[in-house]
């Protein structure tokens, strides 16, 4: 890749070089960004063959196989490799062509393969049988002397995984965990999920901590919750009480205005009686 991108400037070789890294790193964890990154790349330098084969793994993961197969095309046509193949192959089982997918597993590109891309060849050929509806045949296709190997490769635990699963569509489902149990022997970097596919076998049901934790958590927070209502008694207590106060109140208010009548009262025959004496004393 280095080598292709110094036929650009070096500028534009050095931004390009960053899109193409995103789009490595990000290509498992986050799809959809990985694919972003890979459209400027291609904006950038859409004859760079990496480049091209960049775009179409990013179309590949998000699944836009018609896009994911033209950069594939684009690739091979710019360096005349068939490395490419399988994953072109697969691209039109992802567009509802399984009969050309299967077609090109017989062509004589795939004899040009190593052994890692055989093998990924026959994978796609047997789940173009599946798509197909030939269950037996998908079977038949994944026999084969890598099968059959006890050593193990980084495609061992797929290609046993495949076969498992094939077993199973066909309802041989002891052999099938026969085959997962070999495929998570092989699978020493978690590519497949063959410990879940045993445990769902044999009935094993398995619990997630962290989710009781949560469950746990909102039963409290609902309780809490169920909780906090019957702290509102004492405040209706108290307007209850305000509310009682406010009539006593109102009946001291009117208490006032009497007693104040009572004292003009007084005041009004005290003023009457004084010139009663002031005549006397004439």
């Amino acid at each position: 890749m280095r080598q292709e991108l110094m036929s650009l400037p070096k500028t534009l070789a050095e931004d390009v070089a960053r899109n193409l890294v995103m789009v490595a790193n990000l290509l498992d964890e986050d799809p959809e960004q990985a694919y972003e990154y890979s459209r400027v790349a291609l904006r950038l330098a859409s004859r760079v063959a990496a480049v091209r084969e960049a775009a179409g793994f990013a179309a590949y993961a998000t699944g836009k196989y018609s896009e994911a197969l033209a950069e594939f095309r684009a690739a091979r046509r710019m360096t005349g490799s068939v490395e490419l193949w399988p994953v072109m192959a697969d691209c039109e089982r992802g567009m509802g062509r399984p009969e050309r997918a299967l077609a090109m597993a017989g062509e004589p590109e795939v004899q040009k393969l190593d052994k890692a891309s055989q093998v990924e060849m026959r994978l796609v050929a047997a789940g173009a049988r599946k798509d197909m509806g030939q269950a037996e045949a998908a079977v038949v296709t994944l026999q084969s002397p890598e099968l059959a190997s006890n050593s193990v490769q980084p495609w061992t635990a797929r290609l046993r995984y495949a076969y498992a699963d094939a077993l199973l569509d066909v309802g041989r489902e002891a052999e099938a965990r026969e085959w997962f149990a070999k495929a998570l022997e092989a699978d020493q970097g978690g590519t497949t999920n063959a410990s879940d596919r045993l445990a769902e076998l044999d009935g094993v049901e398995f619990t997630d901590a962290l989710e009781e934790d949560a469950d746990e958590a909102d039963t409290a927070t609902e309780a809490d919750t169920d909780v906090e209502p019957k702290a509102d008694v004492e405040p209706k207590a108290d307007v209850e009480a305000e509310a009682d106060a406010e009539p006593k109140a109102d009946a001291d208010a009117d208490a006032e205005p009497k007693a104040e009548a009572k004292d003009a009262d007084a005041e009004a025959d005290a003023g009457a009686e004084a010139p009663k004496e002031s005549g006397d004393q004439g």
